[in-house]
Order: structure tokens, then C-alpha cells, then sequence
């Protein structure tokens, strides 16, 4: 009997001895880093940028209206980012100075990633990081057109834009807002247009150029 007690005592020791050491085990395994990397956008990622557009929203994307507050103008600065996985272009994320009602503002968009790696987390991993870096960089509110039900796990919602209207048709309940400072959303009314700087055309407009205007005219 003392035998056995004192086997038993020698045991209890061991046991909580490995519970420990698994434990420990557990909390020092080092995160796995994610398959993917966001970095700023580069001139270099333009052309695989725009085809991963078209694939994502169609050929006529340029016709919705969201564009027009994006075309001829260029992006917030240092709010364009890339994601890339194995060395190829995966996803995209651009924001845009507007005026949101009188009130300045960022309009996110498109968000767009490869549809064969959509379930690495890409999308939410750029939301994430382009809202933080607009918080850094000192912008107060973002808006944009999107599903409700996605977007509200960062924190938009349809009341934050119920009294701002887009230059186009669009449907109300997919117009989000996201205050990053308190408030700043507060006295948005009206008109969202764009604020943005206006993009320099790749060459100086050419006697020819003028000639094919007049012809589309």
C-alpha cells in the first residue's frame, strides 16, 4: 500500500510535468505567416491590375458609376495597394479623395482578388490594411458601394451615407460609410464627387488627337 501511494505521488508529478510542457509547446509556435504579401501598388502592376478588374467586374465596369469618381483622377496618395501571392498579382485595393456632402472623404474602391484564391482571407487582409494606413495618414471617413452584409464586419454601415447621393444610379442600400475619427460623417449631405488630383494624359494632345474628336463629335 505505501509502495503503490508512493508510485503514485512519484507519477503526479511526471503528468503535470508534460501537461506543462505541452502548453509551454503550444504558446511558443511561432504564427504561420500569411500566403500572401500587401505592398504599395506599383507602375508595374498596372497591366495585371486591369485585367484582374475585367475579370472580376466585366468588360463594362468603366460604365458604373462609382467610375466616374475614380476616372481621370489618381488615387489618394499612398493608399493603393497590391497583394501578391507566389510572385503574381492576387488581389487589389485603391482609395480616392471626394467629397462626401461637403465633407472630405475617401470613396474605397474596387476591391478585387483572383476568384481561384479568394479563400486565403486576400480581400479582408486589404481592407484591413488600406483602412489602417488612411487612419495613420490623418483621413477622417470613408465611403463606398458594396454588400452590406461583408463589409459590416470593418465597421460599415448604410446610416453612416443615408443622406449622401452618388452622381448616378446606385442602390441605396449598398452606399456604406466608416468614420475613422468620431463624427466626421455627421453633417455629410448631398453630392459625393470627386476631389481627387486630376491624372497627367500619358502625351500632349496631337493635331491628330483633335482631328478624331471632332469625328466622334
Amino acid at each position: 500500500m505505501k509502495n503503490r501511494s508512493l508510485k503514485t505521488l512519484l507519477n503526479v508529478p511526471a503528468k503535470h510535468s508534460e501537461a506543462a510542457a505541452s502548453s509551454r509547446a503550444l504558446k511558443t509556435v511561432p504564427p504561420q505567416p500569411a500566403p500572401f504579401l500587401i505592398r504599395a501598388e506599383r507602375a508595374s502592376d498596372v497591366s495585371a491590375r486591369e485585367h484582374l478588374l475585367d475579370r472580376c467586374f466585366g468588360a463594362n465596369r468603366h460604365a458604373r458609376t462609382c467610375a466616374r469618381l475614380r476616372d481621370g483622377r489618381l488615387p489618394a496618395q499612398g493608399l493603393a495597394f497590391t497583394a501578391i501571392h507566389k510572385g503574381r498579382l492576387a488581389g487589389t485595393v485603391r482609395l480616392w479623395h471626394v467629397m462626401a456632402g461637403g465633407v472630405p472623404a475617401l470613396i474605397l474602391g474596387p476591391l478585387a482578388v483572383d476568384p481561384a484564391l479568394r479563400d486565403l482571407g486576400i480581400g479582408a487582409a486589404l481592407m484591413r490594411h488600406a483602412m489602417a494606413e488612411a487612419a495613420r495618414l490623418g483621413h477622417g471617413a470613408i465611403v463606398l458601394l458594396g454588400d452590406a452584409p461583408y463589409y459590416a464586419r470593418f465597421g460599415y454601415c448604410a446610416q453612416k451615407a443615408a443622406r449622401l447621393v452618388l452622381p448616378g444610379p446606385f442602390e441605396r442600400d449598398r452606399l456604406l460609410g466608416y468614420e475613422i475619427k468620431r463624427g466626421a460623417l455627421d453633417s455629410a449631405s448631398g453630392l459625393i464627387r470627386a476631389s481627387g488630383l486630376v491624372a497627367m494624359p500619358l502625351h500632349a494632345p496631337t493635331r491628330q488627337d483633335a482631328i478624331r474628336t471632332r469625328k466622334a463629335a
